[in-house]
């Protein structure tokens, strides 16, 4: 699976501008079956995106899509999920 670390580079007041159409992307991705979980960081300086492990171009692909590229920078980070909670064993089976 993947973790996007967002960060903001861009004043909140650009972020809160293309918070609908990002949100709209996000459940886009959601229904989709290609996001896992998301949400805002504390305090608001970015997000999270939970992804599953699909190939990292298609990734990077719909990444770029995200209206929020104008106003936050992303890491991408790879994870082999190993140990989980019984809640979330399906992570570990990929």
């Amino acid at each position: 699976m993947y973790i996007i670390n967002l960060s903001y580079h861009r004043p909140i007041e650009e972020v809160e501008a293309l918070t609908e159409a990002h949100v709209d992307w996000l459940k886009r991705y959601f229904a989709a079956e290609v996001f896992i979980a998301a949400g805002r960081k504390d305090p608001r300086s970015g997000g999270v995106i939970m992804a599953k492990d699909i190939d990292r171009d298609r990734l990077d692909t719909i990444l770029a899509e995200d209206p929020f590229v104008a106003v936050a920078h992303y890491e991408v980070i790879k994870v082999n999920i190993s140990l989980t909670s019984e809640a979330l064993k399906a992570l570990a089976e990929g």
